[in-house]
């Protein structure tokens, strides 16, 4: 519109906004004294030139500046363009203004989200309560995956078919995920049949759905992991959606035996009691939360957390150093993944509204360590259940290991590459199809990298008397977490490991010994 009335007119025309406005000075001049008198048009004169000037809204003016003599019917349609013009603006602030309550709303529900997987469930149902709708208790978790820029379609499509009942959140660390609450009596009605998923890939072009088991709120970050594996799985099948495989995740196996909570809260002791020197630096919850997101979305965690990459290494830095930790190590790694899960609700979670019955107060005389909670015969039984995938008769040649050497080397594809004498894309091909053996995800975070770890030394231990020492072990050293020792340069760079699980490295693709490529 501005440029038809420039043309037309055969001047300069613009939208003036108080102070900041770029124009001729004359223009300029005559929007401040329009604003000064309070009038609704004014005129000036300077020179050879005429300014022309009507008001909008929200101290903005319509302004041209024309030669004289000019077009007579100027001022009349100047005066026409201001409707319209004033309409314009107002819809693009409109939308403006829509935008920010949108991103608002989608902030406020992954913090819902952040609130949940750290186990704050009375504070996420007040805000979710304000959102609408309610968290569903019990409920299955749904990660849908779509194309990018496809999420509010998508969304839409998941209120209509649940009615509006389910709560939806746009995942803060994958662009094309969303995380689906569904209310129990609309989810799965078993393995093979979910009607939920079904219309969704039905629906929405290259869509793929995992879904979790039924659980309560409380285990809402068990149900997210599930709902991640069974996504993996879901991408490799024809009808594009999957429900999360056989066995109990390891923090609801070890919490049905009534094993771990007092060895993890005595791990995370100095985390929860710390106190920083400087009223500006994380405290022991944050310190949590941030470890909490690094062991499950490795450098992606930046993208939850609304940090930079250089605050995450300097926070992981200070957890290594208050709980004694080399988090360059899976083994730690793990140790300190099982310690967050079996303590959801922080220091002292007891069994009310922000805790799921696990604290200080219920550890008891439980094992002092990492060991003593994996020589639990119900552990034990876990473990083999876990790993049995990898040597049954649907395993690949080698697959058991491929997953030893990788799990050996801190799950790093380049040193485990190179242990097995393969190429990383090779060695990356295996366990791409120990992703789908499994059904779990192992190459994307969340993975299962931390429960293997901790299956196969469960594993490990089942076979050797209590007494066994541990010096004489291979894969052990003495401490709470259980870990083998590992060479600087087993680990190539600290930094890389810190940042995140590093997947680099080329070479000639290789399969499985004895199998395709």
């Amino acid at each position: 519109m501005l440029q038809w009335l420039s043309a037309r007119l055969g001047g300069w025309t613009g939208v003036l906004d108080g102070e900041g406005s770029r124009g001729p000075e004359l223009a300029l001049r005559g929007a401040a004294e329009m604003a000064a008198r309070g009038v609704r048009s004014a005129a000036l004169e300077s020179g050879a030139s005429t300014a022309l000037l009507f008001a909008l809204d929200e101290g903005r003016a319509l302004a041209a500046v024309l030669e004289r003599p000019h077009d007579p019917g100027a001022p009349a349609l100047l005066a026409d363009a201001a409707v319209p013009l004033a309409l314009v603006l107002r819809a693009e602030e409109a939308g403006r203004r829509e935008a920010r309550a949108g991103l608002a709303e989608s902030r406020a529900r992954e913090a819902v989200l952040h609130l949940l997987m750290n186990g704050r469930l009375s504070t996420a149902r007040q805000i979710a309560e304000a959102l609408g709708p309610s968290l569903p208790d019990p409920m299955r978790i749904y990660v849908v995956e779509c194309r990018t820029g496809e999420r509010a379609e998508v969304t839409r499509l998941c209120e209509e078919l649940t009615g509006g009942r389910a709560w939806i959140v746009r995942c803060p660390v994958y662009v094309r995920h969303l995380i689906v609450l569904v209310p129990t009596d609309l989810a799965a009605t078993s393995a093979d049949h979910d009607p939920l998923a079904g219309a969704l890939v039905g629906v929405a072009r290259d869509c793929a759905v995992g879904v979790s088991r039924q659980t309560y709120l409380r285990e809402a970050p068990a149900a997210y992991t599930q709902a991640f594996h069974a996504l993996a799985v879901a991408r490799g099948r024809l009808e594009r959606h999957a429900r999360f495989g056989p066995g109990p995740e390891l923090e609801l196996a070890a919490h049905a035996a009534g094993t771990g909570a007092g060895w993890a809260e005595a791990l995370l002791a100095p985390l929860h009691t710390y106190d920083p020197r400087r009223p500006q630096d994380p405290g022991g919850q944050e310190l949590r939360a941030t470890a909490h997101a690094w062991l499950n979305f490795a450098s992606h965690a930046t993208r939850l957390l609304k940090i930079h990459r250089n605050t995450l290494a300097g926070r992981l830095r200070l957890i290594e150093s208050v709980l004694g930790l080399d988090l360059a190590r899976l083994g730690d790694q793990a140790a300190l993944s099982l310690a967050l899960r079996l303590t959801p609700g922080g220091a002292g979670a007891g069994s009310g509204p922000d805790g799921v019955g696990v604290g200080v107060g219920s550890g008891g005389a439980g094992p002092a360590d990492l060991d003593g909670v994996l020589r639990d015969p119900a552990l034990a039984a876990w473990a083999r259940a876990h790993l049995a995938p990898l040597t049954g008769p649907e395993a690949p040649p080698g697959a058991r290991e491929t997953v030893r050497a990788w799990l050996l080397h801190d799950a790093q594809l380049v040193p485990a590459a190179a242990a097995l004498g393969l190429s990383v894309p090779g060695t990356r091909k295996r366990l791409t199809r120990v992703e789908e053996l499994l059904e779990r995800s192992l190459l994307q975070s969340p993975s299962a990298r931390h429960d293997l770890w901790l299956a196969q030394r469960a594993e490990e231990l089942d076979g050797l008397p209590h007494d066994t020492d541990r010096k004489n072990m291979p894969s052990v050293v003495s401490g709470p977490c259980a870990t083998r020792t590992v060479h600087a340069g087993d680990r190539g760079d600290r930094r890389t490991v810190l940042a995140g699980i590093g997947e680099g490295g080329e070479g000639v693709e290789s399969g499985w010994p004895g199998g395709p490529g």
